[in-house]
């Protein structure tokens, strides 16, 4: 599983910005508070969003550059499938079982993997289903979630997910009480749903995150981002095919094995296949999620727990040794490498003309711009959809299809240079063809740079 995640090249244009805005939380020992990188919003308070991910991030690529973030993204994904892995195995699932589950949860969710902050979301939730699978004490239980949850909540704002699982959970427990079918309440799924919903708000943005998230959500469906859109969309093919292949290999085995199945522990998996359906982002955690419920299908139920041993320690070294071995292998296979329609070597000869100030660009290329160029270079537009209001991305998208007059984007934002993309920006681009006063300067088929023409003498 991660040597398959580090062969993956980086291909999410937002790590570029994400890197920079980090290292200024490190300068300053926490959020960043006042804009940094868009023009339009220099100075102004920001939101917090991601701010421990981003920290994170910029430590790691302190340490060792690009090996070490995509080593470290890649490990935060895959423990979200060891740590449920090894609880369903201590809890008496035989190996097979164990690996049969995984692989199906991961060849599910292996499309929505990529070097973002949602790999640190996967992790919280793989502690999260581990601690319910283990069935500790409330009180200690609890205590676990509350930490896991206010972490899970400030490296990646989606903490809400826990919540609804959990209240899911929660709601066939209590079900199951009242019929008679539960011997105890259950303290812990209904005690972990409400630390969740909690932990919404236990970020700098405190209950400013719901409207903040709901409007990128909003933003993002607008652009057709094709996580936020369902599972059967045609951006979403050929991603959405593991995840239906995952899906029936799932409910082949659920339905051979259906008398072992575990209500509450089946909740969660359930209520994410429906949001997955509605969403395919939610693809990742559905993933996590079902390794629990296919460990146990395939668990004869005669087994029991197998408990702590004292050859603990050898199998942490081990697994330790191993898991630096496929790393290292890894790097000797595939170096890292960048997917092919990221547009670094425009921004790099954009970079070598030497121009200073407000880069207007393609939205999606504004964290290039920014991991190139911060501080000489700021943006007019990035990927962060969240930032910008309703009637500037108006009018973004009327200047991309060559809507507005180069003097108007001129006068709104007093660019040094252009950098847009061929095809989704072709309307602005051919009114920059058609000015004398802008000058094309580089094109290749995924960017195009124009810079100030000469003035005549």
């Amino acid at each position: 599983m991660l040597f398959l995640l580090l062969l993956r090249p980086v291909y999410d244009v937002d790590v570029f910005w994400r890197l920079p805005l980090g290292e200024l939380s490190l300068a300053q020992g926490g959020p960043v508070r006042y804009e940094p990188f868009a023009a339009s919003h220099l100075g102004e308070p920001m939101t917090s969003l991601y701010w421990l991910g981003h920290m994170v991030y910029s430590l790691a690529w302190k340490a060792g550059g690009w090996p070490a973030v995509r080593a470290l993204d890649a490990l935060a994904l895959v423990s979200g499938f060891w740590v449920i892995g090894a609880a369903v195995r201590r809890a008496g699932a035989p190996v097979a079982a164990v690996l049969v589950a995984l692989g199906i949860g991961f060849m599910a969710a292996m499309p929505c993997a990529s070097l973002r902050p949602q790999s640190f979301a996967a992790l919280g939730l793989g502690v999260a289903l581990a601690v319910l699978r283990l069935n500790p004490t409330p009180a200690r239980g609890l205590a676990v979630l509350a930490v896991t949850f206010v972490l899970w909540q400030n490296l990646h704002p989606s903490v809400g997910v826990a919540a609804i699982v959990f209240a899911a959970a929660a709601a066939v427990g209590w079900f199951r009480r009242v019929t008679k079918h539960r011997p105890e309440r259950p303290w812990l799924t209904t005690g972990g749903a409400a630390l969740a919903g909690l932990a919404v708000f236990a970020t700098p943005d405190g209950v400013g995150i719901l409207p903040l998230t709901a409007y990128n959500a909003q933003v993002s469906t607008r652009f057709g981002v094709n996580e936020w859109l369902p599972a059967w969309d045609p951006s979403n093919y050929p991603a959405s095919l593991t995840f239906g292949v995952g899906a029936l290999a799932a409910g082949w085995l659920i339905a051979r094995n259906w008398r072992r199945v575990d209500l509450e522990e089946a909740a969660p998996a359930a209520v994410l296949f429906v949001l997955t359906l509605a969403a395919h982002r939610f693809a990742l955690f559905w993933g996590i999620a079902i390794v629990p419920v296919l460990a146990r299908c395939l668990t004869p139920e005669s087994a029991g727990a197998t408990g702590p041993t004292g050859r603990q320690w050898v199998t942490c070294v081990t697994g330790a040794l191993l898991m630096f071995a496929v790393v290292g292998l890894a790097g000797l296979v595939r170096p890292t490498w960048f997917y092919e329609a990221l547009p670094l070597e425009g921004v790099n000869r954009l970079r070598a003309t030497g121009v200073r100030g407000v880069i207007y660009c393609h939205h999606l290329y504004g964290g290039p711009v920014i991991g190139a160029g911060y501080p000489d270079w700021v943006v007019a537009f990035d990927g962060r959809y969240y930032l910008y209001r309703p009637e500037e991305w108006d009018f973004y998208l009327a200047t991309i299809r060559g809507e507005v007059a180069v003097e108007e984007i001129e006068r709104r934002y007093h660019p040094v240079a252009f950098f847009l993309r061929p095809g989704a920006d072709a309307g602005l681009i051919r009114r920059l063809e058609g000015d004398p006063h802008w000058q094309r300067v580089y094109e290749d088929r995924v960017s195009c740079a124009f810079v100030r023409a000469p003035r005549a003498e």
